[in-house]
């Protein structure tokens, strides 16, 4: 694949994995392209009169979907970005996906049969959800507040994911590979506090509250509704217990372990600077 492919599209080029996944196959000096509702190529799933355009020209394409693979639209919109992909000369997918979210796993199926090359890149919740994503400001309150327990989940660094990603666009070794990635240790999200407050100026604690509380913060909080559906949806129905187990994905595709969230919160200490002692 390495020889063939010339021109790949980040699909989410704006967000947390493909802002980084650009920027390393620019480093490479590859020919990239960022596509978004917001970026250099437009792109919006919710409008597939742009999906055309975006492929022009394109060799292989990291997907990510917007809001997540787990909407009831999901599997439609993939099945037709993959049938239009191929129409387009495209060779190459990876996907992102989520664990034990079956819906996600009918789009990696898709993708599969798609009759194009593909990697799917299977992942736990993201470490970077604390330090730029939704959870952040449970951090800087010095509460997180969560409607779950004690399940344990291994989550997984943005990073490994993104090198995971670029390799499985520049190497044709990951082609047909599906990668579960995972952290390296079972986490629950009390153990997240005790590991923040080992590290940061001030106690980080950890309290469960009740899934109607949970949604009564973020309708306050103004977020969007989809996500609010999401969030409830992953906190009764994913985290329960189903994905309490690792997955060799890090290894299996870089030969090394991956990051452990310990590390994390070590290496991005200055990414919660603004977390003083009160």
């Amino acid at each position: 694949m390495g020889q063939q492919i010339k021109n790949i599209l980040v699909i989410g080029a704006n967000g947390k994995t493909g802002s980084r996944i650009y920027r390393q196959l620019k480093e490479k000096g590859l020919s990239v392209k960022g596509a978004s509702r917001n970026g250099e190529i437009h792109f919006d799933w919710q409008a597939p009169e742009t999906w055309s355009a975006a492929l022009l020209q394109i060799d292989a394409v990291y997907l990510t979907y917007y809001p997540d693979l787990a909407i009831p639209e999901a599997p439609e919109d993939i099945s037709k970005f993959c049938a239009l992909a191929k129409i387009k000369g495209v060779q190459h997918i990876t996907l992102l996906s989520g664990r034990g979210e079956p819906a996600a796993q009918v789009c990696e199926e898709i993708v599969q049969n798609s009759g194009l090359s593909h990697t799917v890149i299977r992942a736990s919740w993201f470490n970077q959800n604390f330090s730029e994503g939704m959870f952040r400001e449970f951090i800087n309150a010095g509460t997180i507040a969560l409607p779950v327990g004690s399940v344990g989940e291994p989550f997984i660094d943005i990073d490994d994911i993104s090198e995971v990603a670029v390799a499985s666009l520049t190497d044709s070794r990951h082609n047909g590979q599906l990668y579960e990635v995972t952290g390296p240790e079972l986490l629950s999200f009390a153990q997240l506090a005790d590991i923040f407050s080992k590290y940061l100026p001030k106690p980080i604690n950890f309290i469960q509250v009740s899934q109607k509380s949970f949604v009564s913060s973020l309708e306050k909080n103004s977020v969007d509704p989809s996500a609010i559906a999401m969030l409830n949806y992953l906190f009764t129905e994913v985290l329960d217990g189903r994905n309490e187990f690792l997955g060799n994905g890090i290894e299996k595709a870089l030969g090394r372990p991956a990051k452990s969230f310990d590390r994390f919160v070590q290496d991005n200490l200055e990414l919660f600077s603004g977390v003083e002692n009160v």
